[in-house]
């Protein structure tokens, strides 16, 4: 019998039952057929030592061995053998995303390992790389600010202008209105249902030309959440300078300016953090993930395939051959 294929299934799985008549009919042919045929008594065999079966005489139950295959083919058809293809449509309503990162000097200092940039940049890129749907964009501010990246599906070239990031690119300085105001100008004309921006600032607004909240107020216009990141342990953080000796450190005070940002994130519906630490700041990347979430519909689908066709096929061509051996070149013996 053919071999079925992988993962098939019977559309009428009870007629399988028919197969009992196959070995039926062969316990019929074998036993009772076999039983009525006539019979000549001789005396001896002697006479026929030498005697060889021709080809035809080989052959005399190829019929029946046809029309048993036949009938077998048959059954299996008639249950009607089907293969089932699955498949799925995924549909995502995704968000855009861009990150405004301030890269002034005083992000290079060692409260966090190595440094406030290096591991704002190392939770960011983890960020990044746990979004695969999104598109995420890149802003850098000090003094001014810069579209490093804009929004993109590409997350490989997004990550590595990431790794690019260093201060001293722009001009000194904490224009936290600008960063904000550059982010939303990249979001708002995205086509998603949820656009965000997450600010990352570790200083006091002191450079730029667009207010902070008056920033604020046009990410709300555009429907941009803004979730607000203070970087910067409490009291004082070592800060790196360079003299003819060497690198020196000194305690510098950190001031960030928590009402303002906190005033910000509301104004737009979003929220702020404060990290002291490294691992205060990889949870609260992770606590807007879990709030950030893509809404991914999957609706899946089967397709039936009939298999029977072969099958049947292969019987009508069985019983057809049966029926020509058998008036024909088998039709009588010598």
């Amino acid at each position: 019998m053919m071999g079925l294929p992988e993962g098939v299934h019977f559309k009428n799985p009870e007629l399988l039952w028919l197969l009992i008549l196959v070995p039926l009919m062969i316990w019929y042919f074998f036993r009772v057929k076999r039983h009525t045929r006539p019979r000549i008594r001789i005396s001896t065999t002697e006479a026929f030592r030498y005697y060889r079966p021709t080809l035809r005489q080989r052959l005399v139950n190829l019929p029946v061995a046809l029309r048993i295959v036949a009938v077998a083919l048959i059954i299996v058809a008639l249950a009607r053998p089907q293969t089932t293809s699955k498949g799925s449509n995924i549909t995502t309503e995704g968000i855009t995303i861009v990150v405004a990162l301030d890269i002034s000097t005083s992000m290079l200092a060692e409260d966090f390992r190595p440094n406030r940039i290096e591991a704002a940049k190392k939770v960011a890129m983890e960020f990044i790389a746990g979004r695969p749907t999104d598109l995420i964009g890149l802003v850098v501010f000090s003094g001014e600010s810069f579209t490093q990246c804009p929004v993109t599906s590409d997350h490989a070239v997004l990550l590595n202008l990431i790794r690019e990031i260093k201060p001293g690119m722009l001009q000194d300085g904490t224009a936290i209105g600008d960063g904000l105001a550059t982010a939303v100008a990249r979001l708002k004309d995205a086509k998603t249902a949820s656009k965000v921006a997450v600010l990352i600032t570790d200083g006091v607004n002191n450079a730029g030309s667009v207010p902070p909240l008056t920033a604020s107020e046009i990410a709300n216009t555009f429907g941009v959440r803004v979730y607000s990141i203070g970087v910067g342990t409490r009291g004082t953080a070592p800060y790196p300078f360079q003299t003819p000796f060497g690198t020196q450190y000194q305690n510098m005070e950190v001031q960030i300016d928590e009402a303002l940002l906190t005033k910000i994130a509301e104004t737009s519906g979003g929220k702020y953090f404060r990290a002291t630490n490294n691992k205060k700041l990889e949870a609260i990347f992770n606590e807007i993930d879990q709030m950030e979430k893509s809404k991914v519909e999957v609706t899946e689908f089967r397709r039936y395939s009939e298999e029977y066709l072969p099958y049947a096929l292969l019987a009508f061509c069985l019983l057809m051959l049966e029926l020509i051996l058998r008036y024909t070149w088998l039709k009588s013996i010598p």
